[in-house]
């Protein structure tokens, strides 16, 4: 096989990707080695490649600026109604080809750093990733300024480490001193003939940084802020005495602890006091942002213009990501009511009018309860603000179901028990005039079982927001050979209406376009067969089917499932060697809890089946296994375009929706999956025929949950799945030692929440037809086909308008203003 094109040399003929730039190169290599100029360090006349990322990244930053600016001027002037999305974690990926991209600016950037590979300049972008949303909705996104982490396997299965990622500085981000904002802590209540006072508390610092968002060719720029901690003040060196001054010093950075860690908080909740102060920091600065803002209204006013507080919900709606910024609801009552002065009555209308849930998780141990000892010490006027509204809202099921303690109960925002603690959803749910799933199985889920007291009490509250994913990063930016060969078909168009790949059906039986395809697809599989090999040391057959599953390792999403398909493959190839077997590399990447024990032994399993399974000669290339290390937005761009098949194999019922799943069939990889989440969606566009559907579905698992499920029953009768277990428990992967994963054995022999057991089988017989299928490279492109024809239903731009339009009360538009050099 010819030696593919690189992505430098595709991009030279893809129309797709905006190489027509109508942006001057001469201006940009000016500009360029203007920055280059001034980057590099006085003694050092070489230049680094961080030299050049940082020399391009600000030169797009100029264009994007400009665009910035005028963006906030248009909307100031038309004052629109404005989106807060609030949110304790944004995995945003590499900022400088996004931009490049969305402005337009690959080509003419490409041509003016010709000297140097722009995807060796962007390899130093390690930075975020942000799902950029087409719709032109003025949209703030706040979240903290931190250390990010990383994790390396070791010796141990998962060590995290400090990921530094702005040691150099960040050209993205712009801070905004002017409108540092105090945080309160700790103190003490008073109620006084003049109010409630919230006094003697600990005040530390939010300061803003902004970090320009683009959209796709409209020339529109979003904000995304983030808050930055610091201590109140500096201490005074001229009248420290030893002791003085170290505490000054131990102070300062108590303080500033807030923004200096991340805890990697997803579906697994761990109630420690820094993560409550996160969530608090976040919600209490972003809140008086909002008010301040509202009240300004005018591009650069610091006047308060606007004072009347009621017409609040006609110009803000704030989004509430999960429960992490609940603290929203609760805050924003205190500000009303103690600082505006405003009654109970008047200020709870405004908040319900104003916020908004999403919820993202049904797993009972990813729900935040906090302690209210820990509420009490730390904020103890959000306590009393949240029994106020615990009050109110039990009276009101008192009157509708009288003597009905029980429900009382259950729909309570105190749990009582040993500890007493605040369920954190339900004041979502309370607080907010919409909840929303993110699939539409989701969405049944917790109308009918979690939340179900509170849909039979509100039902009008409760909606469905299917996630979706933006076609510009996850096609058009990481899959440029697909992308192009559909807009030879079908046009460019899509890249702004995704619901256009249906007209990709009517090429299902093109030969050339079939050839095309799959042609793209072996190709990124050689340049990620060359990346697995440079980076583990594993020499992989680019020929072999590249079954993949990269995500969170949670018992839930069932790595554990994985690992047995592995070991009874494996077992099936040692026994008859001589057989056709379909080659393949399976791939698992993703992160656990730092926390959360099982699922770093869950990742040592999987290391330790690599070990064996891919230094056994009698096996040969025909599988191997390799743990993808520090799974992330970088390598995720890397792995999802040369994928064949998506692992996606949560136990029906527990998985909300997924927006792997979308990006693995954007890109051409078949599913192999159980009806869960948003796979039920996909199998409904794509036809179920389309997918590898196995496993049961949300009733039999609720009628196996009546009935009981016994894993012993499973393994005494399935003898594949008995050796397996067996080589497991007997160190046959780990015989140095062979107790290692008792534990994991204990569990799923024993108290197995997600039923590893009862799917073995169908998942077994299910990988038998999709190896079958393998082998026959056209009908495994056809429907791949369907796959990609299939994915309109899943673009970002169809999930935002569907939240502006059925919750945020707004309409979204696809209006493009004036660039910067262009007349107003």
């Amino acid at each position: 096989m010819s030696k593919p094109l690189t992505d430098q040399e595709k991009k030279k003929q893809i129309s797709v990707r905006g190489l027509a730039g109508v942006e001057n190169v001469a201006d940009l290599k000016t500009n360029f080695n203007r920055h280059l100029h001034f980057t590099l360090v006085k003694d050092r006349n070489v230049a680094t490649k961080r030299d050049y990322y940082f020399a391009l990244a600000n030169t797009v930053r100029d264009h994007l600026v400009g665009r910035w600016i005028r963006t906030q001027q248009h909307y100031y002037e038309k004052d629109p109604k404005r989106v807060y999305y609030l949110s304790l974690e944004f995995y945003m990926g590499r900022t400088l080809q996004n931009t490049m991209v969305n402005l337009a600016l690959e080509n003419a950037c490409d041509e003016a750093t010709y000297q140097v590979s722009i995807l060796e300049i962007q390899s130093q972008a390690k930075c975020e990733e942000f799902a950029e949303k087409l719709c032109n909705i003025l949209c703030n996104n706040l979240l903290i300024r931190i250390i990010h982490i990383d994790v390396t396997l070791s010796n141990f299965p998962q060590v995290e480490v400090a990921d530094d990622w702005l040691r150099y500085g960040n050209p993205w981000e712009k801070a905004r001193p002017e409108y540092m904002r105090p945080v309160h802590f700790y103190g003490r209540v008073e109620h006084t003939a003049e109010g409630v006072k919230w006094v003697d508390t600990q005040v530390v610092l939010a300061l803003p940084y902004d970090t320009p968002v683009p959209g796709y060719r409209n020339n529109i720029v979003n904000t995304m802020r983030l808050w930055s901690a610091k201590a109140p003040c500096d201490f005074n060196l001229k009248d420290f005495n030893v002791g003085g001054y170290i505490q000054a010093v131990l102070d300062r950075n108590l303080a500033e602890n807030i923004s200096r860690v991340l805890y990697p908080n997803d579906n697994f909740f761990e109630g420690k006091e820094l993560r409550l102060k996160q969530e608090y920091f976040v919600v209490a600065a972003t809140l008086q942002d909002i008010i301040r803002r509202f009240k300004a209204s005018k591009f650069g006013s610091t006047e308060f213009v606007r004072l009347d507080l009621s017409t609040l919900p006609d110009k803000v709606a704030i989004q509430l990501n999960d429960t992490h910024p609940a603290l929203a609801i609760p805050e924003l009552v205190r500000i009303l009511v103690d600082m505006e002065n405003l009654t109970w009555e008047k200020a709870w209308d405004i908040v319900t009018r104003t916020c908004a849930y999403t919820n993202h998780t049904v797993l009972p141990e990813a729900l935040e309860r906090w302690p209210v000892d820990l509420f009490q010490n730390l904020l103890p006027r959000h306590l009393e603000i949240i029994y106020e509204i615990n009050r109110r809202h039990l009276e009101r099921i008192g009157k509708l179901y009288p003597g009905d303690f029980d429900r009382l109960r259950r729909m309570s925002l105190i749990e009582e028990g040993d500890v007493k603690k605040i369920n954190m959803a339900h004041l979502c749910i309370v607080g907010a005039h919409a909840v929303n799933g993110v699939a539409r199985i989701h969405s049944e889920i917790i109308k009918n079982t979690v939340f179900k007291d509170f849909y039979d009490l509100d039902p009008q509250k409760f909606q469905n927001k299917t996630n979706g994913i933006t076609p510009r990063r996850w096609l058009v930016m990481c899959n440029p050979g697909l992308a192009e060969v559909i807009a030879e078909r079908i046009g460019e168009d899509y890249i702004r209406d995704l619901d256009q790949l249906k007209k990709l059906l009517d090429f299902v039986d093109d030969d050339a376009f079939i050839r095309d395809v799959a042609k793209i697809k072996q190709e990124n599989k050689m340049k990620f067969a060359a990346h697995l090999e440079e980076q583990y040391k594993v020499q992989i057959n680019p020929n072999s089917m590249f079954d993949v599953q990269v995500k969170r390792i949670h018992e839930y999403k069932r790595q554990l499932l994985n690992c047995l398909h592995i070991i009874t493959l494996y077992n099936r190839i040692k026994k008859e060697p001589n057989k056709q077997w379909t080659p393949r590399t399976i791939m698992i990447g993703g992160k656990a809890a730092p926390g959360y024990h099982t699922a770093k032994m869950i990742i040592k399993l999987i290391t330790s089946i690599g070990d064996i399974v891919n230094n056994d000669t009698v096996v040969g290339d025909r599988l191997k296994v390799i743990f993808l290390e520090n799974y992330r937005v970088t390598l995720a761009e890397k792995v999802i375009p040369a994928a064949d098949l998506s692992e996606q194999i949560s136990t029906a019922g527990t998985e909300a929706s997924g927006t792997g799943n979308m990006k693995f069939m954007l890109n051409g990889a078949l599913t192999i999956g159980t009806m869960d989440g948003a796979n039920v969606e996909m199998a409904e566009e794509a036809g179920e025929e389309n997918l590898f559907i196995f496993g049961m579905r949300v009733n039999d698992v609720e009628a196996m949950d009546k009935k009981g499920y016994d894993a012993k029953s499973y393994y005494n009768s399935l003898p594949e799945l008995k050796q397996a277990m067996d080589q497991i428990s007997g160190g046959f992967f780990s015989p140095g030692q062979p107790d290692l994963f008792k534990d994991l054995v204990n569990m799923l022999m024993n108290h197995d929440r997600f039923k590893v057991f009862a799917d073995y089988e169908d998942y077994i017989r299910c990988q038998e037809n999709v190896s079958a299928l393998y082998k026959d490279p056209k009908e495994w492109t056809k429907m791949v086909i369907h796959n990609i024809a299939g994915c309109g239903k899943f673009s970002s731009d169809r999930t935002i308008s569907e939240y502006a339009r059925e919750i945020w009360g707004m309409e979204p538009s696809l209006e493009k203003i004036a660039a910067p050099d262009d007349p107003r």
